[in-house]
C-alpha cells in the first residue's frame, strides 16, 4: 500500500505544479483581457480540441501503445519506423481535415455561434492545430517508452511562457474597443506557447534518437495496420468527448438568445463560466486525478491476482480521500467562492453561480477515481456510456432550461451541475453490481452529510466577514476538520499511516 500512496503523491505534486500555472494564468488572463475577450476565447476554444482530435484520430495514444510493445520486445529499431508512420497518418489526416474546418468556420461562427467575433479566433486556433499534432506525435513517443519528466517538463514550459506573454505582451496590443482582436492575440499567445513547448519535445526526441542505432537505407515502413487498430477505437470516444464539448458553447448561446439574452451579455457569461468558475471549482482536482492515474494499474494488479482484500483496500482508500477533497472544496467554494472568483479574477458578474455549482461539484470529485476502477475491473465500457449518458443529459437539460425567459444563465448552470451528477451516479451504480468492491452510494453519504452540517453550523457560531477572505476559508477548512474527525470520516491510522510515509522520505 505505502508504494501506490508514494507513487500518488509523487503524481499529486506534478500535477498541482500544472494546475498551479495554468491556474495563474487565467487569472492573469481574465484581468489584463477582460471578460468579453475570455468569453469570445472561451466559446473558440472547444472547437479548437474538436479539430486537434479531428487531426489526431488517437495516433498519439496508439504510438504510446505500440511503442511500449515494441521496447518490451527489444525491437528498438522499429520505434523511427513507428513514428514516421504515425507521422504520415497525422499528415494526411491534417490535409484532409484542416482545409474542411477552413471552409466551416465561417458556418460555425456566425450560424453556429452567432457570432462573427469568434471567427479571427478560430482561424488563429486552427493554426495552432498542426503544431499541436505534432506535439501530440512526441508526448506518445515519450509515454511508450515511460519517460513522463519530458511531457511533464513541456507542460511547465507552455504554462510559463503563457504567463510570461499574456502578462507582459499581451497588454501592449489590446485593442480596448475590439474583443474579437484581443480574442485573437489571446489565442495567438496559446500558439507561440505551444510551439515552445513543441521545439522543447523535438530537442529531446532528438537526444533520444542519438542513443539508438542510425537508420539503415530503404528501411521497411512500418505498417498502418498496428497503429489504427489502437488508433480509431481510442479516437471514437475522445471524438465524442470533444464533440460535447464542441457542443456546449453553441447550445449555450443559442438557448440564451432564445430566452432574450444578448450575444455580446451570452458570450461573456460563458468565459465567465468556463474559463473562471468550472476552472476554480476545479483546482483541487488534482488530488483525484492523481489517485485515478494510480488507481488503474493498482487496481489491476489486485484483481488479476484476486486479492479482494487489497483489492477493496485500494478502492476504499482512493475513494474516501476523493470524498474528502470533495467536501473541503465544497465547502469553501459554497461559502466563499463567490468571493474568491471577485478577487482573485476581478469579475463583476456570474460569481454567484458558485453558490449552486459547489455542492453538486463534489460528485465531480468522485468521478475520475470511479471511472478509473471501472476500467480496471472490466467495465471500461460501461463508463464510457456512463460519461455519454451524462453528457448527453448536460446539452438537453441545457437547451430546455437556458431558453426559458425566467432561467436562461441560472438554466445553463444547472444543466452543467446535472451532467455532473448524471455521470456520477451512473459510476456508482455500476460500481454497486461489482460486489467485490463493496462500494455503494451510503460510501459518500456521511462525508456529503458533514458537509451540509458545516455551511449550517460555520455562520451560527462564527459570523462571516470578520476577517481576511483567506482566514474565512481557513477557519471553515477547520470546522469542516473537527467535523470529519468527531464523525471518524477522518481517522486516527491515517495520521499514522501519512507519518510512516513522511519517515520513508
Amino acid at each position: 500500500m505505502s508504494s501506490f500512496i508514494r507513487g500518488t503523491i509523487f503524481l499529486m505534486a506534478a500535477v498541482f505544479l500544472s494546475k498551479l500555472l495554468g491556474f495563474v494564468y487565467r487569472i492573469q488572463f481574465m484581468r489584463v483581457a477582460g471578460e468579453e475577450t475570455v468569453g469570445i476565447y472561451m466559446t473558440a476554444y472547444p472547437a479548437f480540441i474538436f479539430f486537434l482530435s479531428l487531426v489526431q484520430l488517437g495516433v498519439p495514444i496508439a504510438i504510446a501503445k505500440v511503442i511500449a510493445e515494441l521496447k518490451a520486445q527489444g525491437g528498438t529499431v522499429q520505434l523511427r519506423q513507428v513514428m514516421r508512420t504515425a507521422t504520415f497518418i497525422t499528415i494526411l489526416s491534417g490535409a484532409v481535415f484542416i482545409p474542411a474546418c477552413i471552409l466551416f468556420i465561417p458556418f460555425l461562427a456566425e450560424t453556429l455561434l452567432g457570432n462573427s467575433a469568434t471567427s479571427t479566433a478560430l482561424y488563429v486556433a486552427l493554426a495552432i492545430v498542426p503544431i499541436a499534432s505534432i506535439g501530440g506525435l512526441i508526448r506518445g513517443y515519450f509515454q511508450g517508452i515511460s519517460r513522463i519528466e519530458e511531457t511533464a517538463w513541456a507542460q511547465v514550459i507552455e504554462q510559463i511562457f503563457r504567463i510570461l506573454l499574456i502578462t507582459w505582451m499581451l497588454p501592449y496590443i489590446l485593442a480596448p474597443e475590439d474583443p474579437m482582436m484581443n480574442a485573437a492575440y489571446a489565442m495567438a499567445v496559446t500558439f507561440l506557447a505551444e510551439v515552445v513547448s513543441v521545439l522543447y519535445l523535438l530537442y529531446k526526441y532528438r537526444q533520444q534518437q542519438k542513443k539508438h542505432p542510425k537508420p539503415q537505407k530503404n528501411e521497411p515502413r512500418y505498417p498502418m495496420e498496428p497503429i489504427l487498430e489502437v488508433a480509431l477505437p481510442s479516437s471514437g470516444s475522445r471524438l465524442f468527448g470533444t464533440f460535447t464539448w464542441f457542443l456546449e458553447p453553441i447550445i449555450f448561446l443559442r438557448a440564451l438568445s432564445m430566452a432574450g439574452v444578448g450575444t455580446v451579455a451570452a458570450t461573456s457569461l460563458y468565459g465567465v463560466i468556463s474559463g473562471v468558475l468550472i476552472p476554480l471549482l476545479l483546482f483541487p482536482a488534482f488530488i483525484p486525478y492523481a489517485l485515478s492515474v494510480v488507481l488503474v494499474p493498482a487496481v489491476s494488479g489486485a484483481a488479476a491476482s484476486s486479492n479482494v482484500k487489497k483489492l477493496q483496500e485500494r478502492i476504499h482508500l482512493a475513494l474516501r480521500l476523493s470524498a474528502l477533497t470533495g467536501a473541503f472544496a465544497a465547502t469553501v467554494f459554497y461559502m466563499h467562492g463567490q468571493e474568491l472568483a471577485e478577487k482573485l479574477f476581478h469579475i463583476v458578474e456570474g460569481g454567484s453561480y458558485m453558490t449552486l455549482l459547489a455542492p453538486i461539484f463534489f460528485f465531480y470529485y468522485i468521478q475520475s477515481p470511479l471511472y478509473s476502477i471501472l476500467q480496471a475491473t472490466g467495465d471500461a465500457k460501461a463508463g464510457m456510456m456512463n460519461s455519454v449518458y451524462g453528457g448527453i443529459a448536460k446539452l438537453a437539460v441545457m437547451f430546455i432550461l437556458a431558453s426559458q425567459p425566467g432561467l436562461q444563465e441560472t438554466g445553463a448552470v444547472l444543466a452543467i451541475g446535472f451532467g455532473v451528477l448524471v455521470t456520477s451516479f451512473l459510476h456508482i451504480a455500476t460500481l454497486r453490481q461489482n460486489k467485490s468492491t463493496a462500494t455503494g452510494f451510503s460510501m459518500f453519504a456521511m462525508t456529503y452529510i458533514v458537509f451540509l452540517l458545516t455551511v449550517v453550523i460555520r455562520p451560527i457560531f462564527i459570523p462571516i466577514g470578520s476577517h481576511h477572505l483567506f482566514i474565512e476559508c481557513a477557519i471553515t477548512s477547520g470546522v469542516l476538520f473537527a467535523l470529519l474527525l468527531l464523525t471518524r470520516q477522518i481517522k486516527t491510522q491515517d495520521f499514522v499511516m501519512l507519518r510512516n510515509l513522511v519517515k520513508r522520505y
